[in-house]
């Protein structure tokens, strides 16, 4: 094995974290000793140890001194839940650290690297970068522009209907195709949709049987007009349900049950009787720790997002299917010049049993550059 498996060893690590880590960014780590990998570990919650840490700790016994740390992210070099990364490393007087990326966190960003080096550890650093950066997308937007990361789910047929004209959408896509889909939810910390998704589908907005944290459940419901009897407001785990409603809107006596309930009230600007998604996502950032969202629709919703450019990622998942007269995941977006189209980046294409998985990322995403 060489440092890009290493590396791609770290990457798979990474992603155990999940959802579990939010805000903080998903790190995987390998320690090499002899060409051989001796121990490996990731950053398994928000406020746990790091992943250097972890492989450090999986490492009891092994003499480490000369040994390669591989770790996905930038150690940090300041005190945070944890104690710097950077001193255990140099006091474990590891000979090398191959780095994925530097970490864009001023608190790091480069200290990280230099006072390894100062340290007299051979430092490398860039190796699988794109695959690195990928991994912590939602952390690089955190950090470069104060916002949670965005993306919009849609499962549509091949003329691009999410529904027939009077809503049914059960299913349009294959069951892979809806579990691969499902399992997007364990990657963010809060769900989306519309009131209207809420009142016709009445969804549990859960992971089920996937392992992970349970994300927010955030509900678009300007006027608070959704009915009291919803799952997401009588199950067992309503208190991680928010409605966001109208900064304006006069108080109520449903109000109030719902917040006797537990569930959480955001009060948040609304223009045209549609919630204003800026200031809605910089609240639910700042109030909720939001890091990254997965918007699951509706229409209505979907076209919101489309419409203000306030999206990142697209996971589009369309079956061989046409649906005459159909309900389309835009439609309440329209232009009328192409002068104002709306356009993607695809980053992968793939298939998925009879159908087909589209990855693609919003162009005007500046952090996102590195994928150009």
């Amino acid at each position: 094995m060489d440092a890009t498996e290493w590396m791609k060893k770290a990457i798979e690590l990474a992603k155990l974290g999940a959802n579990y880590v939010h805000p903080n960014p998903r790190v995987g780590a390998v320690i090499v000793k002899d060409g051989q990998i001796v121990a490996e570990g990731y950053h398994k919650y928000f406020g746990g140890p790091h992943a250097e840490i972890d492989a450090i700790e999986n490492a009891k016994g092994i003499n480490l001194e000369g040994a390669t740390l591989v770790v996905t992210l930038e150690p940090c070099v300041h005190y945070g839940k944890t104690p710097p990364c950077v001193d255990a490393i140099i006091e474990k007087k590891f000979a090398k650290v191959i780095v994925g990326t530097q970490d864009p966190n001023p608190l790091v960003n480069g200290k990280g690297i230099e006072k390894l080096k100062s340290a007299g550890i051979e430092v490398e650093v860039g190796v699988l970068e794109r695959e690195c950066k990928w991994v912590n997308r939602f952390f690089f937007k955190n950090i470069l522009e104060n916002m949670p990361y965005v993306i919009l789910k849609v499962a549509q047929s091949l003329n691009g209907a999410i529904a027939t004209r009077n809503y049914f959408s059960q299913w349009i896509t294959s069951e892979e195709s809806r579990k691969l889909g499902h399992r997007l939810r364990r990657e963010v910390n809060a769900i989306i949709v519309g009131k209207t998704t809420a009142l016709k589908d009445n969804p549990s907005l859960l992971l089920h049987e996937l392992e992970g944290k349970t994300p927010w459940r955030v509900i678009l419901d300007t006027n608070l007009t959704l009915p009291l009897e919803l799952k997401v407001f009588i199950d067992e785990t309503r208190q991680s349900t928010i409605v966001a409603i109208d900064e304006n809107l006069p108080h109520s006596r449903k109000e109030e049950n719902l917040r006797i309930g537990g569930v959480k009230i955001l009060r948040t600007p609304s223009q045209n009787g549609l919630i204003e998604l800026q200031p809605f996502l910089e609240k639910i950032k700042n109030e909720f720790q939001v890091s990254a969202v997965l918007v699951e629709g509706g229409a209505g919703v979907l076209s919101s997002f489309l419409r203000d450019q306030i999206w990142d990622e697209m996971q589009l998942f369309v079956a061989p299917k046409i649906i005459p007269g159909g309900k389309n995941a835009f439609e309440d977006y329209t232009i009328d010049s192409l002068e104002y189209v709306s356009e993607v980046k695809i980053i992968s294409i793939s298939p998925v049993d009879k159908d087909l998985h589209i990855i693609a990322v919003n162009p005007k995403s500046e952090f996102l550059s590195f994928l150009q």
